[in-house]
């Protein structure tokens, strides 16, 4: 709700917020939904996946104050927008002058890892179906469903039923079919295919750099070193931050640093050097299923560009999503499924390849055009490196005179 209510943590970067994925439950009245969702809301949040719910009401003037309480007492005077706040709770209530998109009350509700939405069938978002024997209405749309799984000419990507030719049907098509008390089923099915998934934001620091005559990593720069900027810059997309360096003993200093993420130091995987090789060390590393690469001397990195990609590569379940410039790809500034990429990256550098577009040739790959890339980090700059002394102090300088990017 903090981006919905505009509070700002300040600070030269701006508030960032994960989008949320949202998946809608849909049915005919008395389907059983809402006792469905009690119960799959509950294993899930046990799971300890932070969950939003919406529920699509069909009575424009419900309420849902207490009459004659304050708060009430405002509305009734006039008052087209009140927002109720406890220590613990808030709740907001406005008057509304046309129908909301579904999609715009799931951008006003981010950092969930998921958002589950009961009704809204015309959303756009996917669609899991309720089919109840003990519903005339549910009867007759299973009849609908089962001459080509459609309802209304649309395929759910799942059902949940007690109709055994309904889960018929959905088998010769290739839906996933459930039974209503199938609660952990259902929990591990949102889990996999919906929730956002982890992701690790991969730092790869090295050791020293002959044009900077020293560790980039350790370089001062605005007063402290180069990779303390660096993860500041980054720790809000990251669910875990991992560097990879080839001397782990000089970067132990950052255990002692809060960066609000758990963070590791990982040593290279391999001997020899190389843009691959680093590649497969940084994937490796992680343990989420997701992985963001920067490089220790991108002074402008992007957290809402890691971000954007990540939720790009969830919602289009690719294998990658990288940034293409007019100076060709940004493999270090971009996000990878860890599966995929480690299986493909291991095997070409095993066949002695040295390029990291080999990788992209084995993957199912999304390039982020220029247009989006500005969209998700309008202030740029999120690809410049430093390499050498003279390149520092001019970036250092232009911060200081003209202000840091956020």
């Amino acid at each position: 709700m903090r981006a919905a209510f505009g509070i700002s943590k300040g600070g030269f970067m701006r508030e960032l917020h994960r989008p949320s994925p949202a998946v809608s439950f849909v049915g005919r009245h008395n389907s059983g939904k809402t006792t469905l969702l009690e119960k799959v809301i509950a294993e899930l949040v046990s799971r300890g996946l932070n969950i939003g719910t919406i529920k699509h009401h069909g009575h424009p003037d419900f309420d849902i104050d207490i009459p004659g309480k304050d708060s009430f007492r405002h509305r009734a005077a006039g008052s087209v927008d009140s927002v109720i706040v406890s220590s613990g709770k808030i709740a907001r209530v406005t008057s509304l002058d046309r129908d909301l998109e579904c999609s715009e009350i799931v951008r006003c509700m981010p950092d969930h890892d998921l958002i589950i939405v009961e009704g809204y069938r015309k959303s756009g978002l996917d669609v899991i179906e309720l089919f109840r024997a003990a519903s005339d209405r549910d009867v007759a749309a299973a009849r609908e469903f089962c001459i080509d799984a459609t309802i209304g000419g649309v395929a759910p990507q799942a059902v949940v039923t007690d109709m055994p030719d309904v889960s018929a049907v959905s088998a010769a098509h290739g839906i996933p079919s459930f039974g209503f008390e199938d609660i952990d089923a259902i929990a591990t099915y949102l889990e996999n295919v919906y929730a956002r998934p982890k992701l690790t934001v991969v730092v790869q620091a090295g050791g020293e750099s002959r044009r900077m005559g020293q560790s980039k990593a350790l370089v001062g720069f605005l007063g402290e070193p180069m990779i303390t900027r660096i993860l500041h810059r980054i720790a809000p997309a990251a669910d875990e931050i991992v560097v990879t360096t080839n001397e782990p003993d000089r970067l132990a200093f950052l255990h002692d640093i809060d960066f609000g993420r758990p963070l590791r130091l990982a040593s290279d995987v391999y001997k020899e050097r190389g843009a691959l090789r680093g590649f497969c060390t940084a994937i490796a590393a992680a343990r989420t299923p997701l992985v963001a690469l920067v490089a220790c001397d991108m002074v402008y990195a992007s957290p809402s560009l890691i971000i954007a990609e990540a939720a790009t590569l969830h919602a289009e379940r690719k294998d990658a999503v990288v940034p293409v410039t007019r100076f060709g790809l940004e493999p270090f500034h971009a996000v990878y499924r860890k599966d995929a990429c480690l299986d493909a990256t291991r095997e070409i550098v095993e066949h002695g390849s040295v390029r990291m577009v080999d990788v992209f040739d084995r993957l199912d790959a999304r390039f982020y055009s220029r247009e989006e890339t500005r969209a998700a980090a309008p202030d740029g700059g999120c690809f410049i490196n430093v390499n050498t002394p003279d390149e520092l102090a001019h970036i250092e300088s232009s911060i200081l005179g003209d202000g840091d990017r956020g």
